[in-house]
């Protein structure tokens, strides 16, 4: 139970205390590592003790780059007809607030003749998972095998999935201990977590959405910068094109937070309709993986691509083809695509009790903070505290205001949607604190990505869409 394995002259124990200790681990340290959490030949303690010393201590490029390899190889590794690889994409997110935007994304590649087998996570810490999200939808099945994966793929273009016993099956055992032990910020392990996935879907691109902000894993943008710098670098010598969007996460993504209520978002912005932000970092993610793999000449080319199959319907019916061949009966994923807003709140659901709230003061909305709402849903049972916890899809907020937007004392500003327990007058000033008001006019807010991060180096959109004008476009995808 405590030796790593033949030749490797170190202890579990010791191993820990090494990387307690801040050296750095040997290739066959980290393999035996691995393949002791994939075979169950370690103790839940060992492995949360080691994941605390890697967050502590931190792993230099190679150990990072060993342990992503590691952790491929610990299971399956996708195979697909060599006719999709080029078109073969992903996206992931580091997670936020209201974040739905593979719900439209996936199927808008889609819609454009990219294969998107995308593997997603279930939340972590005050940040909602996508695969929550989808499986609000009745029926809606998340555990597909490989062949399934290629069978959805082929018939509809992408699929939105689980991670299945025998794809990356150490990522699954650490995935969920990272909740459970503060270890969820860690940029080894996020870097590991993210791109042993990817790499084992053998996706030829991939854009990543890196959050920053005080509803984000990493506040500053400087640590966010840094964790897209070890994402694209990773990506980049697994040999995956790899590009990484460093997007805001102060306020929620949209106008909606919790599983079922993203859903409903989702589909607004699949009839291109819904929250300017949510749209613009659908197309622009988007945009940069049509650019990525060839399909565009452009981000801001491929931008225009995505957003027109979410004015023409073509991504909305690539979803409701994907709920159906995910499990979900016809007449149901015709009701979500087609219906109303209230033929659809009949198919997910509504929760118990509805509660608004009034603004406390006359204002302009200078910002809505995510995180407390984030932490008073969670609270409420959108969460999870620990691992393989059951949630209630049905708890969320629906935001009445937009940043920029000049509101009345008294006015409802935000709806909460509850079931039990009930929302305490603690969490009612709680959520108040939230809306941050100020005298100023008026305004538009500001676009939600920063930084763009390639092998090349940090630009702004600008700046990039300045350089593609120029017509070096694909040079800049290639390590320096």
């Amino acid at each position: 139970m405590d030796r790593p394995g033949p030749g490797s002259g170190s202890s579990f124990p010791a191993l820990i205390r090494k990387k307690r200790d801040g050296e750095t681990l040997r290739d066959e340290e980290i393999r035996h590592f691995v393949r002791a959490v994939t075979r169950g030949g370690l103790q839940e303690g060992q492995m949360g003790a080691m994941l605390m010393a890697i967050r502590l201590r931190g792993m230099d490029p190679d150990e990072t780059l060993t342990l992503t390899r590691e952790m491929v190889v610990s299971g399956r590794v996708l195979e697909w007809p060599d006719s999709w690889q080029r078109l073969l994409v992903d996206k992931h997110s580091t997670g936020g607030v209201g974040d739905k935007v593979s719900l439209p994304l996936a199927p808008a590649l889609a819609a454009c003749g990219c294969k998107v087998p995308m593997i997603s996570g279930r939340g972590l810490g005050h940040t909602g998972g996508t695969l929550d999200k989808l499986e609000s939808v009745p029926g809606f099945n998340i555990s597909q095998s490989s062949e399934q994966m290629r069978s959805i793929l082929e018939c509809v273009g992408c699929c939105i999935v689980g991670q299945s016993e025998d794809l990356v099956p150490a990522d699954k055992v650490l995935y969920g201990l990272r909740d459970v032990t503060a270890t969820i910020d860690s940029l080894p392990l996020i870097t590991a977590s993210i791109l042993s996935k990817k790499a084992a879907e053998k996706v030829s691109a991939l854009v990543l959405d890196v959050k920053f902000g005080s509803a984000a894993l990493y506040t500053s943008l400087e640590s966010a910068r840094t964790l897209a710098q070890s994402l694209v670098s990773v990506g980049s010598q697994l040999g995956i094109c790899t590009v990484a969007m460093l997007s805001k996460m102060d306020g929620p993504l949209g106008q909606r937070v919790g599983h079922s209520l993203e859903v409903l978002e989702a589909l607004q912005c699949l009839e291109g309709q819904g929250p300017a932000d949510l749209h613009q970092l659908v197309t622009t993610l988007g945009g940069s993986l049509l650019w990525q793999c060839g399909e565009a000449g452009s981000v801001g080319q491929g931008a225009a691509r995505i957003a027109a199959t979410l004015a023409d319907g073509s991504a909305l019916g690539k979803f409701q083809a994907m709920l159906q061949a995910q499990g979900v009966e016809a007449g149901v994923a015709r009701a979500l695509c087609t219906g109303t807003e209230e033929q659809r709140y009949q198919v997910l659901g509504r929760a118990r009790a509805q509660e608004e709230l009034p603004a406390a003061q006359d204002g302009t909305v200078q910002r809505v903070e995510a995180l407390p709402i984030a932490l008073v849903l969670h609270e409420l049972g959108a969460g999870r505290t620990q691992k393989g916890q059951p949630i209630n899809h049905l708890v969320g907020a629906e935001l009445l205001v937009t940043v920029g937007q000049r509101v009345a004392k008294g006015s409802p500003w935000i709806r909460i949607h509850y079931d039990t327990p009930e929302l305490s007058n603690d969490q009612r000033q709680t959520l108040q604190g939230a809306l941050v008001l100020a005298g100023s006019e008026p305004f538009l807010p500001s676009c939600k990505v920063a930084e763009v991060v390639l092998p090349q180096g940090s630009r702004t959109l600008e700046e990039l869409s300045e350089e593609q004008g120029l017509g070096s476009s694909q040079e800049l995808l290639c390590s320096a």
